[in-house]
């Protein structure tokens, strides 16, 4: 059986040859229906120079997600992997002696992406993490507040998302605005009663957790043909009035939720820890502020610090699973640590530091964001292999590699699905998949037949087929990797 796979395999990619040179290979399968009109690149070597195959590598293309291996690259280079982002809580005025604080509170972000977070390992669901501070401000004497509660996100400035964001896009989760003061993702739940009629609206049954203020109109229907989430939100940052659109999957008896992007994270971190101080028998005559400077720090009191788990977790959400807020977070981190304001384009200068500190040209890069969310982006696949080449020589490497996507995580966003089984090699390929509009994208790591690490970027841009047919394209292409060297 063995033998009858490889010779399908030789057949199926007849071009194979036992040179060095691959890119014949990869040129024979090129004139597939899925690659006709579009923009594509692919690229793959050995990390330590010997080049396997090149075709369109200096073309500049939209790489979605795989953007995200540069961002993630250069955090875990700067910081480490065991860096942790701090939130402070300090109090000003004075304390009585019966517990009566004539001052304020004030929570200082310090830009930590996963505060209130539940896909992080070791990072407190914001009910606990708001139950633990309100446990560590009456542990400091504190029975009533004569104040107010301050959000202080002034660490990050401009705009609170990249300038190229998709309307479309920033009213839900995955284009949540980025804030130095984050809060359970920057997202809420709405959830939607059963309709099982196709083409019938369906009704908004709550949203959570409750934020003051928020009006929501939703013109969502039921599709009984569609088992796919189809709603879009439709609002701005700071924006308390939402508009939905789209389709659900129709149903009979089940709940449908969607995540979407809160209008003012901090704002609602504030409200809701006056509420968990007044379970605790903590009276606030004051309410929740955003501040627009920071104030004086030097001169109050600590009450409190935070820490969010080490960065090497917090990239293992970032690559694997994509989420886009945490690479625009620490896109802007990369300003901070320079000593600049955290805003996206001083981020992005640091990054191009990163690319050219590390002699990577950046002739070939264009970016607008730090997650590839923005289909303005451009990059040539050659500048992400440098960066996949470059990191084989890191001491965090293995960080870097096992936040990559595999095969045998059935939570992996991963595309490549089915053709490693006769292989048996599902660990041997660490991938990061990238999909907008017209963009199919993957890059990441495969081992050859020896156990030989390759570095691969496959780039395809302007798709107008729907179906996965771009996915068989890069599988077989993964496969001449995987079967290097021919005898």
């Amino acid at each position: 059986m063995k033998s009858i796979f490889l010779l399908a395999l030789l057949l199926l990619c007849p071009a194979v040859i036992d040179g060095q040179d691959l890119t014949p290979a990869v040129l024979a399968m090129a004139n597939r229906p899925v690659l006709r009109g579009t923009s594509w690149a692919a690229i793959a070597a050995y990390p330590k120079g010997e080049e396997l195959f090149s075709v369109h590598s200096q073309l500049r293309l939209a790489p979605a997600s795989t953007l995200k291996l540069l961002t993630s690259a250069a955090a875990l280079e700067t910081f480490g992997p065991q860096h942790r982002f701090q939130t402070r809580i300090y109090m000003d005025g004075t304390l009585s002696a019966n517990g009566t604080l004539e001052g304020n509170l004030y929570i200082r972000g310090g830009g930590d992406p996963t505060l209130g977070s539940k896909r992080v390992q070791g990072s407190l669901v914001w009910q606990d993490l708001l139950k633990e501070w309100a446990h560590k401000i009456q542990t400091a004497g504190i029975k009533q507040i004569n104040g107010n509660i301050y959000a202080d996100e002034t660490l990050f400035e401009g705009p609170s998302l990249p300038t190229k964001t998709n309307w479309q896009n920033m009213g839900n989760y995955f284009a949540a605005q980025a804030s130095a003061l984050s809060f359970n993702d920057n997202s809420f739940e709405i959830t939607f009663s059963p309709q099982s009629k196709h083409g019938e609206k369906m009704q908004i049954k709550s949203f959570y957790p409750h934020t003051e203020g928020l009006k929501i109109r939703s013109f969502v229907t039921a599709d009984s043909h569609n088992p796919k989430d189809e709603a879009y939100v439709y609002a701005a940052p700071g924006q308390y009035e939402m508009e939905i659109y789209g389709t659900l999957p129709a149903s009979l008896f089940k709940d449908y939720t969607i995540l979407a992007a809160l209008p003012e994270p901090a704002q609602l971190l504030t409200d809701l820890l006056i509420e968990q101080l007044e379970q605790n028998q903590i009276s606030v005559q004051g309410s929740g502020i955003l501040l627009q400077t920071a104030p004086d720090y030097p001169s109050m009191s600590l009450l409190h610090t935070h820490f969010s788990p080490p960065l090497k977790d917090i990239i293992y959400i970032v690559n694997k699973r994509s989420f886009n807020l945490y690479a625009e977070i620490l896109l802007r981190q990369l300003a901070v640590h320079a000593g600049k304001k955290g805003s996206t384009q001083a981020g992005l200068e640091e990054l191009y530091k990163f690319l050219q500190n590390n002699h990577i040209p950046t002739d070939d890069v264009l970016l607008y964001d730090g997650s590839g969310l923005s289909r303005d982006n451009q990059i040539s696949a050659q500048v992400i292999l440098s960066v996949l080449n470059m990191m084989t020589q890191s001491p965090h490497f293995e960080h870097y590699y096992n936040s990559l996507a595999t095969l045998d995580d059935r939570a992996d966003l991963l595309l490549l699905r089915r053709f490693f089984a006769p292989f048996q090699r599902t660990k041997d390929v660490h991938v990061k998949g990238g999909t907008l509009d017209g963009v199919k994208a993957q890059a990441g790591y495969a081992k050859d037949k020896n156990g030989k690490l390759i570095a691969f970027v496959f780039i395809a841009n302007n798709i107008i087929e729907k179906g996965e047919n771009i996915n068989r394209f890069y599988e077989d292409l993964l496969k001449i990797l995987m079967q290097h060297p021919q005898k």
